[in-house]
């Protein structure tokens, strides 16, 4: 279980607890009443308790939820399921209140009268949602701005969450209005992960997904903002510093993993991409 919490600036902050392992994990944190939460679960599923367990709501994959109460604290109490991912942004209500300060009153949470009402609310994480949490998701920690791309990231959020003429004057891609794509696209992306040693050819994985080459192609592009090898060689290096840094594996094993024909051609990619050997990451990271 991996937990990582970024303070963008006072009373604002994002976690991300990925649980890629085959057990449940926990997260806990003290969160007092001035702020509003935003948990998005985009995979496996969660479980938030409240009031010491006798309340629990169960968030599945592909879902949200906003968290507010001016009158209680709500600590974070999850149960995260394995094979899970959840992005929470946490955010005192003054500062959430400023970024709609003009428009507080189309939001239900902030109207006048509601200001002092606790608010829960659930519902589906739309297409154009799912693709910010995926940039932010993917986005190296490590990063010189990394509070200054995630702060741009949440507004974007927040500006699709909160967007009433979004329909009316937003030029949205198709693949995003098309749910049926957008699933396949989706699918596309799990098949060349899961045979990332032998990965499909683009006509192979067209017919796979049953969506010609062509809107493959763009709408793989649209989602994931990469063609779809290039997204694979940088998910497999991606994958790569995981194996070298958290387990045992030497070079040797873990360019066997992702699937290269030779250590050389894999210690090569590795190199032109983060600028130093796999060896010599290991050692260092």
């Amino acid at each position: 279980m991996a937990t990582f919490n970024t303070e963008i600036e006072s009373g604002f902050n994002i976690l991300k607890s990925v649980n890629e392992g085959s057990k449940k994990s926990y997260v806990k944190k003290e969160i007092d009443a001035s702020y509003i939460q935003f948990h998005f679960v985009t995979s496996g599923k969660a479980t938030f308790i409240f009031n010491n367990g006798a309340y629990k709501m169960e968030v599945e994959n592909g879902k949200y939820i906003v968290l507010y109460n001016p009158l209680k604290s709500l600590p974070i109490n999850s149960v995260i399921s394995e094979k899970s991912c959840i992005i929470s942004i946490l955010i005192s209500i003054k500062k959430f209140h400023k970024l709609f300060s003009e428009d507080s009153n189309n939001i239900q949470f902030l109207k006048d009268e509601n200001i002092n009402q606790k608010y829960y609310y659930e519902n589906k994480i739309s297409n154009p949602i799912f693709l910010v949490l995926n940039e932010i998701k993917r986005y190296d920690i490590k990063s010189s701005t990394k509070n200054l791309f995630l702060k741009a990231k949440t507004y974007e959020l927040f500006s699709h969450l909160y967007n009433r003429n979004r329909d009316l004057n937003v030029e949205q891609c198709p693949f995003l209005t098309n749910e049926e794509n957008f699933k396949k696209i989706k699918k596309a992306k799990d098949i060349i992960i899961k045979n990332m040693a032998n990965p499909p050819s683009l006509i192979e994985l067209s017919e796979e997904i049953n969506l010609s080459l062509k809107k493959l192609k763009e709408g793989f592009k649209k989602i994931y903002g990469k063609p779809v090898y290039q997204f694979l060689i940088e998910y497999k290096m991606e994958l790569a510093k995981k194996l070298l840094s958290e387990n045992d594996f030497n070079v040797n094993e873990v360019s066997l993993k992702l699937g290269y024909s030779t250590a050389s051609h894999f210690i090569t990619a590795f190199k032109n991409k983060y600028g130093l050997t796999p060896k010599n990451y290991k050692k260092n990271y």
